[in-house]
C-alpha cells in the first residue's frame, strides 16, 4: 500500500541501514535476465560485500560472468537449477550454493516468483591454503545447534568453517522471546536478510522492528542485538567476513 506521506521503516545511517520491502527498485545487472534485481546493500553504502534479492519471473535466468568475486546463493522461496563447473542440481526452498571465485555459475529454469539472495566478495586468499571448492548443499540438511548452550537460538552454519573460506553465511532461528544473549561488537560485517518472524534489531543505538523480508548491513564494530517477539519463531539469514589477518 503507498503511503501518502512518505513513510518507510527503511534507514540507511553511516555505519548500518535497515532496508524495508517497501524501497525497493529494481536495478539492470549483467548476466541477470527475466528476473528483477534489487541491489540492497554494495560498495556505495560503504559496504566491502554486495547483497542482491533477485525474483524470477518463469524462464529467467541469472549467469554473470566469472570475475574475482565468489558468490552465495540461498533460495528464500521456489526452486531453480544451478550449475556451477560440473556440479549441476535442482535447489529448492532452502537450498543453497556455493561459487569460488573465477567459476562461472547459473541459475535456469526458475519457478515463477523464486526468490534467491545473492552475497558476493572478493576473494582474499590465504597463502599456504587452497581456495574453496564449489558447493551445493540444502539447510534442511543443516541441524541448527543451541547458541551458547541457549537451546531457544540455534545457528545452522551453512559454509565449511575452515581456512579455505573468507566468507561464512549462517541461518540463526530464535522462539518468541529469546534474544541474542549480549550486545555484540566485533570486526566482522554482517549482510543479513529476515527469512521469518518479527523482532526488533538493535543497531548502534537504534532499535528497529524488523520482518520477513527486511534486510540490514552492519558495519564492522557496529554494535547489534536482537530479540523476537510475537507467536512465531523469527529466523534470518546472515553473511559474515572470516579466517583472514586483521588489516
Amino acid at each position: 500500500m503507498t503511503s501518502p506521506y512518505g513513510h518507510t521503516r527503511t534507514r540507511v545511517a553511516a555505519r548500518h541501514a535497515l532496508l524495508a520491502p517497501d524501497g525497493h527498485v529494481a536495478s539492470c545487472i549483467p548476466g541477470i535476465t527475466g528476473a528483477v534485481a534489487v541491489i540492497q546493500i554494495d560498495g556505495a553504502m560503504g559496504a566491502r560485500f554486495s547483497q542482491v534479492l533477485l525474483t524470477f519471473e518463469r524462464g529467467g535466468r541469472a549467469a554473470p560472468a566469472a570475475g574475482p568475486t565468489e558468490t552465495f546463493g540461498y533460495f528464500m522461496s521456489g526452486g531453480g537449477t544451478v550449475a556451477i563447473g560440473s556440479l549441476k542440481t535442482r535447489c529448492d526452498a532452502g537450498g543453497y550454493f556455493f561459487a569460488p571465485a573465477g567459476e562461472r555459475w547459473s541459475i535456469t529454469a526458475p519457478a515463477a516468483g523464486t526468490r534467491v539472495t545473492l552475497f558476493s566478495k572478493c576473494f582474499v586468499a590465504l597463502p599456504g591454503t587452497s581456495a574453496p571448492k564449489a558447493l551445493i548443499g540444502a539447510a534442511s540438511r543443516i541441524k541448527g545447534k543451541p547458541f551458547l548452550g541457549d537451546p531457544d537460538a540455534r545457528l545452522q552454519v551453512l559454509l565449511p568453517d575452515t581456512p579455505a573460506f573468507d566468507m561464512a553465511v549462517n541461518i540463526f532461528t530464535y522462539r518468541p522471546g529469546a534474544t541474542l544473549p549480549f550486545v555484540e561488537t566485533h570486526v566482522m560485517e554482517h549482510g543479513l536478510v529476515m527469512l521469518a518472524g518479527r523482532g526488533v534489531y538493535r543497531l548502534e543505538d537504534c532499535w528497529y522492528p524488523v520482518a520477513a523480508g527486511d534486510a540490514i548491513w552492519m558495519a564492522p564494530y557496529c554494535p547489534q542485538w536482537f530479540v523476537a517477539i510475537g507467536k512465531e519463531p523469527a529466523s534470518y539469514l546472515y553473511y559474515k567476513d572470516v579466517n583472514r589477518a586483521p588489516a
